[in-house]
């Protein structure tokens, strides 16, 4: 493998992870919690594909079709989650919510297993080629995942930084209560927030599939925690930390199975850079310190 497409796969890779991360972060950043059920609504969104992507012999349209498929389904998961098993928490310990964001996780894995069954089911997604790029050949699905990624990322910044939803979830993320006597409604942006984060793990699924065409019930859970690894990197809370966090995982992830000798150690080496980073600077790259009330 050369150095343009190595980039390009790791980017590719680290554009998933980025989005991903983004609804860890976005969650984190505004109702101050470890939403660890997140990975599992990949997997939802796996699912939905796997019966929606044969809807038409188009290729183009069979995409289309079931990406927006997968962003309804995994959008309506989002929000009732977040209104059976999180709402009720509000106010709760930090403990408890975490608790119960890891029986979400379970809940969800047990259900798509009753349904489904525990093997993983081959998707065969519509084959959209090639390219040739600096000499390099480069899957099609590659390249739609980075540069569409990239562009989400860039939509989901620009959406928060200059509408009034975004600089309301702004006000949310600084001080809940003062957003409320400012006529905020807090329920309704922590909502949205989970609704915004689903919908972009249902992009990161069909990204996903186009390298890994299958789907199984724990097909979420090492994404989600690589996601979540990159969101810490980053620095959670920040949505410009969770995209360099994202990406830089990936070409790490990308040069280690590359490298020979250190792709059976990619596992430790990603992790062991999360915990270099939590003991050199534990806010992350892009992280801020926040006051903490007592």
């Amino acid at each position: 493998m050369n150095i343009v497409s190595g980039l390009i796969n790791g980017l590719s890779l680290g554009a998933i992870y980025a989005l991903i991360a983004l609804g860890y972060t976005m969650v984190y950043g505004i109702a101050r919690m470890l939403n660890f059920a997140h990975g599992d609504i990949i997997m939802v969104g796996a699912y939905a594909i796997y019966f929606a992507v044969g809807i038409s012999d188009n290729p183009v349209v069979s995409i289309l079709g079931s990406i927006v498929f997968a962003i309804l389904i995994c959008t309506l998961m989002g929000v009732i989650t977040e209104g059976l098993a999180y709402r009720p928490l509000r106010g709760a310990s930090p403990l408890a919510v975490l608790i119960t964001a890891i029986g979400v996780s379970y809940f969800l894995q047990g259900i798509a297993q009753m349904a489904f069954g525990a093997k993983a089911l081959p998707i065969t997604l519509p084959n959209l080629g090639t390219i040739r790029l600096f000499g390099t050949s480069i899957s099609v699905g590659t390249i739609i995942t980075l540069i569409l990624g990239l562009i989400l990322m860039l939509a989901l910044t620009l959406f928060v930084k200059y509408t009034r939803t975004g600089r309301a979830m702004l006000a949310v993320s600084e001080d809940n209560g003062a957003a409320q006597l400012m006529g905020v409604n807090v329920n309704r942006i922590i909502m949205l927030t989970f609704a915004i984060g689903s919908a972009l793990a249902a992009f990161a699924s069909l990204f996903y599939l186009f390298s890994i065409p299958s789907v199984d019930p724990k097909l979420g859970s090492m994404p989600g925690i690589k996601a979540f690894a990159a969101a810490v990197i980053g620095g959670i809370g920040s949505i410009p930390g969770a995209v360099i966090g994202g990406l830089l995982l990936g070409l790490i992830e990308n040069v280690c199975k590359t490298v020979p000798g250190l792709s059976q150690y990619t596992l430790a080496i990603e992790f062991g850079i999360l915990i270099l980073m939590l003991l050199i600077r534990p806010i992350g790259i892009l992280g801020k310190k926040r006051r903490v009330k007592v």
